[in-house]
């Protein structure tokens, strides 16, 4: 599978797009703003920077994209105002580069500038200086930016996306289903299956290190956001339960005379929930960041909002929820292997098994956020 052409959030503002299915998403960004916050000021209290090099990679389109850069300019005022004790420029500029895939929506975050520069200057006033924002496609699994040109990266709900399908997943080239009746790593699968996916991520997460290695300045810093797993096991709920649910949503297609098993059996996600030693791993092999903290924090899989709110639990509510989140994120995918005309009843049953499983198990993602140091 040709991830790298296929896979894009939902594109627009319509009912089943990112735009407007991205809470847990921007659920996962407020739980790291603390803690980017302070990577932010101890990049600012170990550099005197007139021009400081930022990038958002995976940065998607919707309300989320232009987030991180409000949180860093309210940093960097703050820090010019309150005389923290850090090495910042009275015109210290900010130059953003958002990074995602050629795919992705991009002309939706650029019609969205003009009011967002509007708003920057009404709330943040003529102390706010200078912010470039440009875009720049492609993987980040590969260089995308100038040597020595970044003093903060950011990635958010992204690096859990393998750059490919892992190599001998494939059933025509097997001679046979590997993980039958699955579509990513669950109870059933053999544990060629689990290598796989492991060597997989190991190998695209080390690169992803290495690129970013010779595009940042020594003492920059990271924070990275990921769904991850709460122990070793990767087939853990945790994991991949929201996965082997949708595997059994096809399968009631299946059965429907709807698809072909076959074309069940064919598909597998790009895509690895990493347990904090296989991350610790990779960042020592590579060898050129130093760790700084990593963290696990509980997700609900509909975002917990309503719950809040009404102090209730709506289950129909609820998996209509998580379905239109999960279908903004995967539809692309699933659309060019298994067509467009079965997509609505597919995420109409995959909500009803959701709601179903949520009436017993409140099941939480597990997000992982690592901060690291490149190394002088």
């Amino acid at each position: 599978m040709e991830v790298m052409q296929i896979l894009h959030m939902n594109n627009g503002v319509g009912e089943t797009s990112y735009a407007q299915n991205s809470k847990v998403q921007r659920k996962i960004i407020s739980i790291a703003k603390p803690i980017i916050h302070v990577a932010i000021q101890e990049i600012l209290r170990s550099n005197n920077i007139e021009s400081m090099g930022i990038a958002d990679l995976g940065c998607s389109s919707g309300p989320n994209t232009l987030l991180l850069i409000s949180e860093i300019m309210d940093v960097v005022l703050r820090a010019k105002s309150c005389n923290l004790g850090l090495q910042l420029s009275a015109t210290t500029e900010l130059r953003v580069f958002l990074n995602d895939l050629f795919s992705n929506d991009f002309n939706t975050i650029f019609m969205s500038l003009p009011a967002f520069y509007k708003k920057l200057k009404q709330e943040k006033g003529p102390e706010l200086g200078s912010v470039f924002i440009s875009a720049t496609p492609g993987s980040f699994y590969g260089r995308l930016f100038p040597a020595r040109s970044l003093h903060f990266v950011h990635s958010s709900s992204s690096l859990h996306w393998l750059s490919q399908v892992p190599p001998g997943l494939d059933s025509k080239a097997a001679g046979k289903a590997l993980n039958k009746g699955k579509i990513y790593i669950s109870k059933t699968s053999p544990q060629c299956v689990l290598d796989a996916y492991a060597l997989q991520f190991h190998n695209d997460f080390s690169l992803f290190l290495k690129s970013r290695a010779e595009e940042m300045v020594g003492g920059g810093r990271m924070v990275l956001s990921l769904m991850g797993r709460p122990s070793y096991d990767p087939t853990t709920p945790a994991s991949c339960y929201q996965w082997e649910l949708l595997a059994h949503a096809l399968m009631t297609l299946v059965s429907e005379g709807l698809i072909a098993e076959e074309k069940v059996d064919s598909f597998n996600a790009p895509y690895y929930a990493p347990c904090e030693e296989e991350l610790s791993l990779a960042l020592k092999n590579e060898g050129s960041f130093l760790m700084d903290s990593l963290e696990a924090f509980e997700i609900d899989w509909d975002d917990g909002g309503d719950q809040e709110l009404h102090h209730t639990f709506d289950m129909v509510g609820s998996g209509q929820k998580v379905a239109k989140t999960i279908r903004a994120v995967v539809e692309s995918m699933l659309e060019s292997h298994f067509g467009k005309d079965i997509m609505d009843h597919l995420f109409q049953c995959y909500a009803e098994l959701v709601s179903n499983h949520l009436s017993k198990s409140r099941t939480k993602y597990i997000n992982l956020v690592l901060v690291i140091i490149k190394k002088d």
